[in-house]
């Protein structure tokens, strides 16, 4: 299942890019990647799945090939939130999957104690780059790529290229990063809840859930609070606890990008999710 499809969804502020593998007579299976990267994450995963699905993979406004959000309008969680709705009614889906990595599984954040403060900064660094007269910045592909790495640890050569081939665009004396400089760090945009609250949302939660945590990935949106596990714990538990046989938990070797430089392992594991699971049910 290698081959794939690329749509523009239509959308008040402009286009959701999607690519799109197998069928439209399948479960749908809507895949949403993570933070500054786009719907590439997901090439190298998607066709050692099962081929009885239709995969679509979006890149969230202002990542990869999808429009930049309206001058003036922040990008808020729940705004991207609004946009797999978006995409779910342009395909006319009443139940489908969703398979998310990283800010794209998100079910929400632990603390609330810094809320204000990331609400803030998010406004303020909008109005620098509006402030700023900068033209685009436009780099050698090396660079770029050398950039990225640097800046992502757990991404290697491959992958990073594999991201850039859809996240920059070429000019001619080099190339420039295709996503919104209004998106800045993960925390800014999050919806922060508390411990109640999610608690509240799972226990509405419908879907049969899985997750898979890589046991070198990251453990915080925060990198510097990377060593505090206790959100995650308590997120596991509470899952565990209330959706009881609906939630299956797997530890895996491997780092943040997992489903890129070791696929296979992680095809297996979701692949056994997705053929376990009644084709009328609705699944994350």
């Amino acid at each position: 299942m290698g081959l794939f499809s690329e749509l523009k969804l239509a959308v008040p502020w402009g286009h959701i890019a999607v690519k799109v593998w197998g069928s439209q007579k399948n479960p749908p299976v809507l895949c949403l990647h993570g933070w500054l990267d786009n719907a590439n994450s997901f090439d190298r995963l998607i066709p050692l799945l099962p081929q009885d699905f239709h995969y679509v993979a979006m890149d969230f406004g202002g990542h990869g090939l999808s429009s930049h959000y309206s001058p003036g309008l922040p990008y808020y969680h729940h705004n991207f939130v609004s946009e797999v709705r978006r995409v779910a009614a342009a395909f006319k889906w009443t139940r489908f999957s969703l398979l998310g990595h990283s800010f794209g599984g998100t079910v929400g954040g632990m603390e609330t104690e810094n809320i204000l403060t990331y609400k803030r900064r998010n406004m303020e660094h909008m109005f620098q780059v509006e402030a700023s007269q900068n033209s685009l910045r436009v780099s050698s592909l090396e660079e770029m790529l050398q950039g990225l790495l640097n800046k992502n640890s757990h991404l290697n050569k491959e992958c990073g290229e594999l991201l850039l081939q859809r996240g920059t665009t070429k000019m001619a004396t080099g190339v420039v990063l295709n996503r919104d400089r209004r998106l800045s760090v993960p925390e800014h945009s999050f919806d922060f809840v508390s411990k109640e609250m999610f608690v509240h949302f799972i226990r509405r939660l419908q879907a049969n859930v899985l997750l898979v945590k890589a046991t070198q990935g990251y453990y915080d949106v925060r990198r510097a609070n990377d060593e505090n596990k206790e959100p995650l714990f308590f997120m596991v538990d509470t899952l565990r606890t209330i959706l009881k046989e609906r939630f299956q938990y797997v530890e895996i070797p491997g780092n943040h990008y997992v489903h890129m430089n070791n696929q296979h392992l992680v095809a297996g594991i979701v692949s056994a999710f997705l053929q376990s699971q009644p084709r009328t049910a609705s699944r994350l």
